[in-house]
């Protein structure tokens, strides 16, 4: 990649947004009010805001190796904090996608050196469920169905934080669990039903 070409292309950005609106970065530089926090993938081929046909200033986004939200990752927690408390954002989406590197890897026997302890989370969310994917003989089905219970269980990680479950009763946040097919372009919704995670989790995990 000719690292020129990208302030070539920046240049062309700019000049396209100033020829929809004037003012367009007077505006962006008032600040940030995002309805959405979007947790996906680091994948190169995953993009928050063009997959979903936003903009900037429309989605605050986290992004990490297989869309984990792990309690001792300060950073994705520091993003989990700032976008419920100071945001105020409404809508939580945690995103996976099909073919994700980071799943795959977990699925293997092998040593990945400092990659270890964080692939351990998803090796942890295929014991959980070992019972459902041992009983699946196609790999790449297998393989999808973690991607998607990946994406469920960080999801329920999300509800037992005390910053989601405050904004829930206090203002009604919802979280959703969403995956992205990389070969077809297509965002599926898995319909995690929160209120039950909610409900199921409460008497460990609640949070005055």
């Amino acid at each position: 990649m000719d690292l020129t070409k990208v302030f070539e292309n920046n240049k062309n950005w700019i000049k396209n947004k100033l020829n929809v609106q004037d003012n367009y970065f007077e505006e962006l530089g008032k600040g940030q009010e995002p309805d959405l926090l979007y947790i996906g993938c680091s994948d190169s081929r995953v993009t928050a805001e063009d997959l979903m046909g936003l903009g900037p200033g429309d989605v605050f986004v986290h992004r990490n190796i297989a869309n984990m939200v792990i309690s001792i990752d300060l950073s994705v927690m520091s993003v989990v904090n700032y976008a419920v408390d100071h945001l105020k954002v409404k809508q939580i989406v945690v995103c996976g996608h099909y073919a994700c590197g980071g799943v795959k890897a977990a699925m293997q026997s092998a040593d990945l050196g400092i990659l270890n302890p964080w692939l351990r989370n998803i090796r942890d969310v295929y014991r959980l469920h070992k019972d459902e994917l041992n009983a699946i003989e196609d790999e790449d089905k297998k393989y999808d169905r973690l991607v998607e219970l990946n994406v469920q269980e960080q999801c329920v990680n999300l509800i037992k934080t005390a910053a989601v479950q405050r904004a829930y009763r206090d203002r009604g946040l919802q979280v959703h669990g969403w995956v992205f097919d990389v070969s077809t372009g297509k965002l599926i919704d898995l319909k995690i039903d929160f209120e039950k995670y909610l409900t199921d989790i409460m008497e460990i995990y609640h949070l005055d």
